[in-house]
């Protein structure tokens, strides 16, 4: 009986020690992976050290005619980077002006994203009049990049009211003559 109940307790006790024994490993074993990602919304204009750029008028040289707009101007580029959040799909780039000229509209014109880039690049609207108020240029940006530099992302033309009115002024009775009136375009990219 001594015999009996001392294997029992060897078997209790072995028991109790294999309880608290790691599982043997197996075929298979797992972990995971924590992967983060950033929300990225960033814009430029390109090439940053050119990216200031002079329109004007050219006086005539007889009377009776109207000044003329200098040519357009198509040496910038929009670039963007874009990783959107999951409660806004999409973004846009508006853009707008900090001075109106008296008598001037001034046009930008983006064209569709060429160059480097990849990702849910966006739409470009028709030509823009330049204004105090914000005005959707590029819409329907998810995530994407344009690539960086000159020839990546959308060429911008800027012109001078071509064909609003005489000499390509929009109000030609407004026009005042000044040396230099300098104008801040700002390009914003925001979520819908």
């Amino acid at each position: 009986m001594k015999k009996l109940n001392l294997s029992i307790a060897v078997c209790f006790l072995a028991a109790a020690f294999s309880a608290d024994l790691k599982a043997q490993d197996t075929n298979t074993d797992n972990h995971t992976i924590t992967i983060s990602i950033p929300e990225v919304a960033l814009v430029d204009i390109e090439p940053a050290a050119t990216k200031n750029i002079t329109l004007g008028f050219t006086a005539p040289t007889e009377a009776g005619n109207p000044v003329t707009a200098s040519a357009s101007n198509n040496t910038l580029w929009l670039n963007y980077s874009s990783i959107k959040s999951v409660a806004d799909p999409t973004r846009n780039v508006s853009v707008k002006v900090n001075a109106i000229i008296p008598g001037v509209d001034i046009h930008v014109t983006a064209a569709a994203a060429t160059g480097s880039g990849a990702g849910t690049l966006g739409t470009p609207a028709a030509q823009i009049t330049l204004s105090a108020a914000d005005q959707t240029i590029i819409s329907g940006i998810g995530s994407a990049y344009t690539g960086n530099g000159a020839n990546n992302g959308h060429n911008l033309t800027y012109a001078l009211a071509a064909g609003s009115g005489p000499g390509g002024v929009a109000a030609y009775a407004d026009l005042q003559a000044t040396a230099t009136t300098i104008a801040t375009v700002t390009y914003t990219i925001s979520d819908n």
